[in-house]
């Protein structure tokens, strides 16, 4: 599959870099970011997939985090996705900030119109690392996977979904139980419909209660003062309740005085 390279840009010794392809699971051109740490000029490096929150694109992270760093330091290659299929032409897709453009929710919808586009799970799940294997100096058998709000709950289910396949996930201020909040009702009634049943196959809390016990190490930071904690959009107490019930460790860590947004990128 061709990409094209869109921008190259020197960072720590490494090159910070976003290319254009072709998607085959989202019929659309999409875009991608990828750091090279000076490590990958030499060997194959690990690989961290970063998944973002609403609204964002593969350029949040980048710009915003600081990561690269302690990236370089590490030679951690670290690649960061879009949020969702662009220019689709979907009737509505634009209308809103937490549905359509920028909201894919990682799942792959199965409702028109939104069901031949809109399947980021199987393009952050297996295209985009097929594309990533075979393009740049990664080693396939160490790879992690993190992300923050909607992409925190990508982070996991991709996980939970896929035992063995990620060596550990990360989330931040992550949706833990979208089957029971707004956000999650709204994203997964238009784009798997309204059976509450089907919902499930993308919600980690209930993932995790079906987890076979591969080894996965799982870390969740949340700011104690975030506004969509108490406002019942994130519910990780469900998560973590769902993980003590079937004995599958994981590092909560309540952060002080940090808002949703500070801990976006």
């Amino acid at each position: 599959m061709a990409l094209k390279q869109i921008s190259s840009n020197k960072c720590f010794g490494g090159l910070q870099k976003v290319f254009e392809h072709d998607s085959v699971e989202l019929n659309c051109k999409m875009k991608f970011a990828i750091y090279l740490p000076p490590k990958a000029e030499t060997e194959k490096c690990p690989a961290l997939y970063w998944l973002s929150g609403l609204s964002c694109t593969e350029q949040n992270f980048i710009t915003k985090s600081g990561y690269h760093q302690a990236a370089s330091e590490h030679g951690l290659v670290v690649i960061a996705a879009d949020t969702s299929p662009r220019g689709c032409n979907i009737k509505g897709e634009d209308e809103n900030w937490d549905f359509g453009t920028g909201a894919g929710f990682y799942v792959d919808a199965t409702e028109n119109p939104w069901r031949t586009n809109y399947r980021m799970y199987s393009y952050v799940t297996e295209e985009l690392p097929q594309l990533i294997n075979a393009n740049f100096p990664v080693d396939p058998q160490r790879m992690s996977i993190s992300g923050h709000s909607m992409g925190g709950h990508g982070a996991l289910i991709c996980a939970l979904k896929n035992p063995g396949k990620y060596k550990s996930v990360s989330a931040f201020a992550p949706i833990c139980n979208p089957v029971l909040c707004p956000w999650g009702k709204k994203a997964f009634s238009g784009y798997l419909g309204t059976d509450q049943s089907k919902w499930k196959a993308y919600d980690a809390t209930y993932l995790v209660k079906a987890y076979p016990g591969s080894q996965l190490d799982i870390l969740i930071d949340q700011g104690k003062d975030d506004n969509f904690l108490s406002d019942g959009q994130l519910l990780p107490e469900n998560f973590i309740a769902a993980c003590t019930e079937k004995k599958i460790p994981v590092v909560f860590r309540l952060q002080e005085l940090l808002l949703h947004c500070n801990l976006y990128y």
